[in-house]
């Protein structure tokens, strides 16, 4: 009969450990995944963000609209290739001529080796430089004045 209790207490103790591990790794689980949801929903918001916008203030016979609006991303690529975030109609243009990057908390504008260059308020850009509010960035013949919100 002591044999037998020592048994039933072992198991008893075996079935609590394996009960105890399993809420264990239920809650670890729920934990995890809270997580990744509150991420994944300050990303969402971040990406509904607004950052600004380029407005096209003279396009000099490409066929953009004075006055277009184009929405700033975090990275903003601008150039003829339809695949950039603002596309020029313009043969001076370089297919991916430019990019404008927010870092911390400033706007920095690059030029990507186009061949006709990229200005900044008039001056030409070799390396990558702050743009601000009320900058005006000149590709080809497009220029574009920085609103930052």
């Amino acid at each position: 009969m002591g044999i037998e209790t020592d048994r039933e207490t072992a198991l008893l103790v075996l079935r609590l450990a394996v009960a105890a591990s399993l809420y264990a790794f239920l809650i670890g689980l729920f934990v995890i995944l809270w997580r990744d949801l509150r991420a994944a929903a300050s990303e969402s918001a971040a990406r509904g963000r607004s950052y600004g916008r380029l407005v096209v203030i003279a396009a000099n016979g490409t066929g953009l609209p004075e006055g277009t609006v184009f929405p700033l991303q975090p990275v903003t690529s601008l150039g003829r290739a339809p695949t950039n975030t603002v596309t020029l109609p313009d043969s001076y243009a370089s297919g991916e001529h430019a990019l404008l990057s927010l870092r911390g908390n400033q706007w920095w504008l690059e030029d990507l080796g186009s061949r006709n260059g990229t200005f900044l308020n008039g001056v030409p850009i070799t390396e990558p430089v702050v743009a601000s509010a009320g900058d005006i960035i000149s590709i080809g013949r497009v220029q574009l004045k920085v609103e930052l919100e």
